[in-house]
């Protein structure tokens, strides 16, 4: 079983409440949800209206399909999102 870990850090901007932060974590977190099948979560800057941290999780028989499969949710995260990104992590853990 193969583990992969997706950390990204945006830099929010023209966010004066935590709904509106909200809205964009949720988005995010839907559509990567139901493009790739992985778990997200809102994990670190809970009540910050500058950042938001999302982490993104998901488990396969093989590196390559975890590492693909991160780097093409990694990718449309870039292409859709108008937020400032200033972060990223990813971890793939084999067992």
């Amino acid at each position: 079983m193969i583990i992969g870990t997706l950390t990204i850090e945006f830099r929010l901007h023209g966010i004066f409440s935590l709904k509106g932060k909200r809205q964009i974590a949720n988005s995010l977190k839907q559509k990567l949800k139901n493009k790739f099948n992985v778990a997200v979560a809102e994990t670190s800057h809970l009540d910050s209206l500058d950042f938001l941290t999302l982490g993104i999780v998901t488990v396969a028989n093989e590196t390559k399909r975890v590492e693909s499969l991160l780097n093409k949710a990694l990718a449309m995260i870039e292409a859709i999102t108008t937020e400032e990104i200033i972060d990223v992590q990813m971890e793939v853990f084999g067992a």
